[in-house]
């Protein structure tokens, strides 16, 4: 069991960030890892390296390579986000973008069609919504949310579907309510990633 923690927001005194320390401490000491993509400066611009890289595989920016070791590592990949017009912030999509490429998340084959390769890796999500669960039913952007990330991003690469949890209101209730959300999105995920790995001792 190894969890890698993926932090998409700049302020370091975010909710984002203070999901993320939860979680940190939820999960068993040593065996999580914390990628701040502001903190560490990760460049989400997809370049003409990457594109070369992509089309022939092969020789990928070291930034890129860095990435993929720290999820070679993990058992367990949690993305902690705010959302961002129904989706996650371009930071994330760009690490995304950059590292989940062909060769490594998966092989696109000529002639035979696509091998996910992440079938070792499970995939939690925690979104941090600013508007209410009323709102996201009625227009749908739970279920888009879900569609673009789970079935677009995880399922196309093989990965598992662990927990996915949105914390909503997160800029409207009270301190105690926000908290409440977290302490319900942390249990979940969790207890989703110690259910995975009933050996770690949790």
């Amino acid at each position: 069991m190894h969890t890698l923690l993926v932090a998409a927001n700049p302020d370091p005194q975010s909710l984002t960030h203070f999901v993320v320390g939860r979680l940190e401490k939820a999960l068993a000491p040593g065996s999580v890892e914390v990628a701040d993509l502001a903190r560490e400066n990760f460049d989400p611009r997809f370049t003409p390296a990457d594109r070369r890289a992509y089309q022939e595989g092969g020789n990928l920016p070291p930034d890129v390579v860095a990435e993929q070791r720290r999820l070679d590592r993990a058992t367990d990949l949690v993305l902690v986000f705010p959302v961002y017009w129904w989706s996650m912030p371009a930071l994330l999509k760009g690490w995304i973008d950059r590292v989940f490429v062909n060769g490594w998340a998966f092989d696109q084959l000529p002639g035979s069609g696509l091998r996910p390769r992440l079938q070792n890796l499970t995939t939690h999500l925690v979104a941090i919504a600013g508007g209410d669960p009323d709102a996201y039913e009625r227009h749908g952007y739970e279920k888009a949310l879900r569609t673009q990330i789970e079935h677009g991003i995880i399922d196309f690469c093989g990965s598992r579907r662990g927990a996915t949890e949105l914390i909503y209101e997160s800029e409207e209730l009270s301190p105690a309510l926000i908290e409440q959300g977290v302490d319900h999105a942390v249990r979940a995920v969790s207890e989703a990633i110690h259910a995975l790995h009933p050996s770690s001792g949790h």
